[in-house]
């Protein structure tokens, strides 16, 4: 019997696991097994209890494990992909003080424009870490931490990642690799070591509370004994270091080197692009990630993609079919009805006050079908705003391959392809992040007897395209949606200054 890998994805919403075949990448097995987030939050607020993932982990593992049987005494490595940013505060004993910020939580204004100040602007920002200081990054969170929980924050012996989190539990080890870490923004992208500047503008004593960097490629270490028999794995499996979710789906996608381009349609939408040197921002619009294979990740993310449409689809309460059907129904540019979709408040463009705006609306396009497809279209839009930006910094996309929910959508890929003017398909394997965490796994484990083993031939018939997935944009589509950009981006800046008070009134 051949090898088995397993990628385990832990997101916002769900954990999700498959068991590769080492021999040619197919999914042998898989499992799923939902989160919750903490409850009864302020706006801008959002929390999760680490734990959880673990248990959702154990859940959606033992799922997977039930379909292969005695098989799994096949498994050689383990990979974990993670939601990026979040805090995870761990005391020194290794217990977790209180429930983890997550990367969409916006709460974190004040903080941000703190350390942006003691840096000396964002100028200098851009030169101690290579990206801006962003509510949805960790380096806020740990400073809103010191600010407004003293207490617990004089506990702070350790800052883990979500998926360091994980690898924690299983390995035992604290640490991160390169790709993850460098969405804190406590990291240099360039040299990819923590930026003690930007740490000193936090707590003189930061670094100490900060794990070792490590390369992508290295093992986070073996599967501690106790906890292989919890899980139900043999003994001695190997945890490859591991990444953020966005470093793993461009695994996953084959996006491991220059000219290939992901973009996940997920409740976030982001693009990101390999690249074999860093690319940093001057406009700071894009962030200067490192990816989980040694080399870098130019990415755009916005906040608002599938919690757009999945707000419509419930204030009209439609099924998904019903909701892609009525989108289908209304022609390209949904007759002027447009949607600034901050419903989270945003991140690309940097507006974390952001709210949801409808544009456009009058007795012919209020229409559940109208509503649906302008959710659908401002989402890309807004996409869009940050594409342009990465395109001006030398990204040349030849092909976008689509991930997430959004991307099952044949309504919704033509819309991507018409608004980014560029062709799109999406993977056999829908669950991108799991499927890289399984590869790094697996690349992993071929370099412990042969380090020359490069990421793209660990890769080699593992990526395979849905052909009939595959949407080519339309010309006259992209004209129209060529027009209505500018309009989308005049909107939102000329709302911007009245975001805050909105959301101050909402509180």
């Amino acid at each position: 019997m051949s090898d088995l890998f397993v990628g385990i994805d832990s997101g916002t919403q769900s954990t999700k696991v498959v068991i590769c075949d080492g021999a040619d990448g197919r999914v042998v097995a898989r499992g799923a097994s939902p989160t919750e987030l903490v409850a009864g939050l302020p706006p801008g607020h959002a929390e999760q209890h680490p734990q959880l993932w673990f248990g959702a982990m154990k859940a959606a593992l033992a799922e997977a494990l039930a379909d292969i049987g005695e098989r799994r005494a096949c498994i050689r490595g383990l990979g974990v992909s993670g939601q990026q940013h979040g805090f995870v505060a761990l005391d020194h004993d290794g217990h977790v003080i209180r429930p983890a910020k997550l990367w969409c939580d916006t709460s974190t204004s004040q903080e941000c424009q703190y350390i942006t100040d003691a840096l000396g602007g964002l100028a200098e920002c851009l030169g101690r870490a290579g990206n801006r200081i962003s509510p949805g990054f960790t380096a806020p969170k740990v400073l809103w931490l010191k600010r407004h929980e003293p207490a617990n924050f004089a506990r702070l012996h350790t800052v883990l990642l979500p998926h360091d989190y994980l690898n924690f539990r299983l390995a035992g080890q604290r640490r991160m690799e390169w790709g993850d870490a460098s969405g804190t923004a406590l990291m240099d992208v360039r040299s990819r070591e923590w930026s003690r500047p930007v740490l000193d503008a936090i707590d003189a004593e930061l670094e100490g509370k900060l794990p070792p960097l490590r390369p992508s490629w290295e093992p986070c270490g073996l599967l501690r004994g106790d906890v292989a028999h919890e899980l139900g794995l043999p003994p001695g499996v190997l945890v490859s270091a591991g990444g953020g979710d966005n470093m793993m789906a461009a695994i996953g996608t084959g996006n491991v080197r220059p000219g290939v381009v992901t973009a996940s349609l997920g409740t976030s939408g982001t693009i990101f692009a390999c690249s074999d040197r860093p690319i940093v921002d001057p406009d700071a619009e894009i962030a200067a990630f490192c990816d989980s294979t040694g080399q870098w990740l130019p990415l755009l993310c916005t906040m608002n993609v599938t919690v757009a449409t999945e707000a419509v689809r419930r204030m009209f309460g439609l099924s998904l079919d019903q909701f892609n059907e009525a989108a289908a129904g209304v022609p390209p540019g949904s007759d002027g009805l447009l949607l600034l979709p901050y419903l989270e408040g945003e991140r690309t463009p940097d507006v974390p006050d952001g709210t949801g705006v409808w544009f456009g609306a009058n007795r012919a396009t209020h229409t559940p079908g109208h509503f649906c497809r302008a959710a659908m279209e401002g989402a890309t839009l807004g996409m869009n705003y940050g594409l342009r930006r990465m395109r001006a910094l030398g990204i040349v996309p030849r092909e976008f391959r689509l991930t997430g929910g959004g991307a099952r959508s044949r309504v919704w890929r033509q819309i991507v392809a018409d608004v980014f003017n560029t062709p799109v398909v999406c993977t056999v394997e829908p669950e991108s992040a799991a499927l890289g965490a399984a590869i790094q796994a697996r690349w992993t484990w071929l370099r412990q007897d042969d380090p020359s083993v490069t990421i793209e031939q660990a890769c080699a018939g593992w990526i395979h395209l849905d052909e009939s997935s595959r949407c080519q944009p339309d010309p006259e589509s992209a004209a129209r949606y060529a027009e209505l950009q500018p309009l989308q981006d005049r909107l939102s800046l000329d709302l911007r200054p009245s975001f805050a008070h909105a959301r101050s009134l909402a509180e």
